[in-house]
């Protein structure tokens, strides 16, 4: 439109002096770029607005957005919850605005919705510092979120997400409705509202975590409700997508167990090399991915070359996430593989290299490896997750968590 304009003003205008002949051409350029400024100017009121709203709405890459209003009505899946802990869920839901499937799928992953027998759950505390139905921090590794002790008088005033939801005289982590309330203002603080996916992960630092935690709440939640994510948040920010340099990659694991190994090694990420160490200060190759499958419930050989010897090999072409990469020992050759690491996906591992080396997120490409392990997959009854699903009523979905045996607790944020 800009040319047109000129060219027409340019052959209207007769023949004169160059001033005369300038004049129209400054007073048509003075008019289009007034009205261009103008126009610019408009534009930028919705552009900025937009801009505004869609990073409002999009923080942390989550999918869809949930709000205090449109709670869903329960499926018929929805009817294997205890109903004592349905009751809290869809209350407590309501009162904090916080989506109740939301709340039940951590309630089936933490504990199975109460029913679990493992450590924590109704009294002490796991090995990592987590307790009660919902698993929140008392202390250890995963902080003490709650607030307070465990179990204290409501009426003192902690640092935490302590309550007594159904009014009676303590503040109890052991109590489903306490502990679900406690959850509830855990997650509206890390922004559940705006951001399920980026508050669940702030529940606990692990996208399969969310995953599960989003697939048992799609289960639970009736009619035309979901709760999905596009993209979960990254190893290293729980807020945003960009994974900062040398941050941990998101991770696929293929069963609960892997994903209970990764998330310790992920956890030691910056401890020293040290060898012969198992921790929990330092470690050395192959103590590192040791420790972390036992964290998992699913013991493996000390050393590298024993790991190699005694575990189910796969192709390269079939690696996965949680399986274990080798490389040629002191001698040169494939027979006696002098380190090993955790593979993570996409290349690659989380390995303790060498004296001088912290514990690090690495490449194993062009690294030479002779070949890659699959631990967990021979870990059959001898895996702690393994007997716990024998008496569960897991979804049959591959990957899908068993409920009651939560993914990483000390991954939570200490809040």
């Amino acid at each position: 439109m800009t040319n047109r304009l000129i060219v027409r003003t340019e052959t209207q205008t007769q023949p004169g002096t160059a001033r005369e002949q300038r004049a129209p051409r400054i007073l048509v350029f003075g008019i289009i770029g007034l009205v261009g400024v103008v126009g610019l100017g408009l534009l930028a009121v919705p552009i900025l607005i937009g801009t505004n709203a869609f990073f409002a709405a999009s923080a942390g890459c989550s999918g869809q957005q949930t709000g205090t209003a449109g709670q869903p009505a329960g499926s018929t899946k929805a009817n294997s919850i205890p109903a004592n802990y349905l009751f809290w869920y869809k209350k407590v839901g309501q009162q904090y605005g916080v989506p109740w499937p939301i709340l039940a799928g951590i309630g089936t992953v933490e504990s199975n919705n109460g029913q679990s027998t493992l450590p924590g759950v109704h009294s002490g505390q796991n090995g990592f510092g987590a307790a009660g139905p919902m698993q929140i921090g008392i202390g250890g590794a995963a902080g003490n979120t709650w607030g307070g002790l465990p179990v204290h008088p409501a009426s003192q005033v902690v640092n935490g997400v302590a309550t007594s939801e159904d009014g009676g005289p303590n503040a109890d982590v052991y109590n489903p409705a306490d502990a679900i309330a406690g959850a509830a203002k855990y997650l509206l603080a890390a922004g559940a509202q705006t951001n399920p996916s980026a508050a669940i992960f702030a529940y606990n630092h692990l996208q399969s975590y969310v995953q599960s935690v989003l697939y048992y709440a799609a289960q639970y939640a009736g009619g035309s409700y979901s709760v999905v994510s596009a993209q979960m948040p990254s190893g290293s920010s729980v807020a945003g997508c960009a994974t900062t340099a040398g941050g941990v990659p998101a991770v696929q694991a293929p069963t609960q167990a892997v994903a209970t190994a990764i998330s310790f090694a992920e956890q030691q990420l910056g401890k020293p090399y040290l060898w012969g160490g198992t921790g929990p200060d330092a470690f050395d190759c192959s103590g590192l991915v040791m420790m972390a499958y036992r964290t998992s419930g699913i013991n493996i050989e000390r050393t590298s070359e024993a790991q190699w010897a005694s575990e189910q090999r796969v192709p390269a072409s079939r690696v996965q996430p949680g399986d274990l990469v080798f490389f040629a020992g002191s001698d040169g050759t494939p027979t006696s593989p002098g380190h090993v690491g955790l593979v993570i996906g996409n290349g690659k591992m989380i390995e303790a290299y060498a004296t001088g080396f912290p514990i690090r997120v690495s490449s194993y490409v062009g690294r030479g490896a002779i070949g890659f392990t699959q631990p967990w997959a021979q870990a059959g009854a001898n895996s702690a997750t393994a007997a716990t699903a024998a008496t569960s009523t897991a979804p049959s979905t591959a990957g899908m968590p068993t409920p009651g045996t939560a993914i990483s607790p000390s991954a939570r944020a200490s809040g």
